[in-house]
């Protein structure tokens, strides 16, 4: 079964997403449970939490067709001390309410050296912040994206996202997010099926497809290698229909969720229409 669905608005209150979500054909859903441009944010409030699972429930999303993602302010592998521990504490308050909410995964970007540390360096910090995550919470997995590799970004290479993988104690709670704008960035070809078998064969080598817990489905403005994270609509970028198409045939691919960050809201419906007809 296929999941497919977009990073839809929370605005009003987190119970407000699932309605959302359903309104344009999605099986799928992200949110941000708080205002990702802000650290600190009020606690949920137990009315919403019971209204967010009971939508939820009314609409037919179970926690492995939802994929909530971290504020973009967190750098949890940041080289000075004081910002770091800023970050793991919002990171931790992420993870905390994903565990209110009964979700079972959260979404983030793993973080950036600023130049100032090694990749090296920077990864073991990383897995560090993960570690301390995992340690005060229960039942939601550190879902670690890769990113585009864009200024001083890691993540943006498989290995990358291993070596965090193998330096987390509790496997059974941590995954990885391959978006697919961001990994033709970084440099994987995916837009011949032919290319698109050599990525994820070696995706499979190196992290391993256990290890996926969702997908964000975006085209991309830049070319292959660029570094350079522009997000385009299904089919109107450098990685075309193709693309998807092979995503929607593979069952890899099964049983996660598969979110559209499409820069067009107005064509999310379309698209995730699209999606659906090439499983059929």
């Amino acid at each position: 079964m296929k999941y497919f669905g977009a990073h839809v608005s929370a605005s009003g209150g987190v119970e407000n997403a699932p309605i959302n979500a359903s309104k344009i054909g999605a099986k799928a859903f992200a949110l941000f449970t708080k205002n990702q441009r802000q650290w600190k944010s009020a606690p949920l409030s137990e009315s919403s939490i019971k209204a967010f699972k009971e939508n939820c429930l009314k609409y037919g999303y179970e926690p492995s067709q939802i994929l909530p993602h971290d504020s973009y302010l967190i750098n949890l592998g940041h080289p000075e001390a004081d910002a770091l521990d800023k970050s793991r504490e919002a990171f931790l308050d992420e993870m905390t309410r994903c565990q209110q909410l009964g979700l079972d995964r959260l979404n983030f970007h793993p973080g950036s050296h600023l130049g100032k540390i090694d990749e090296e360096a920077c990864l073991r910090t990383i897995a560090e912040s993960i570690n301390i995550a995992l340690d005060k919470t229960s039942g939601v997995i550190a879902v670690i994206e890769n990113t585009a590799g864009q200024g001083s970004n890691v993540g943006y290479k498989f290995d990358h996202l291993k070596y965090i993988i193998d330096l987390v104690n509790d496997k059974s709670r941590v995954g990885v997010c391959i978006d697919t704008c961001h990994a033709y960035s970084a440099g994987y070809d995916l837009q011949s099926a032919e290319a698109f078998k050599k990525t994820f064969d070696e995706f499979d080598a190196t992290v391993g497809f256990g290890y996926l817990k969702g997908m964000h489905l975006n085209d991309t403005k830049k070319a292959l290698g660029s570094k350079v994270d522009r997000h385009e609509s299904i089919g109107e970028g450098f990685l075309g229909s193709d693309t998807f198409r092979f995503i929607a045939e593979d069952n890899r691919f099964d049983g996660i969720p598969l979110i559209l960050e499409t820069p067009n809201e107005e064509l999310w419906s379309q698209e995730i229409a699209l999606l659906y007809s090439f499983t059929n």
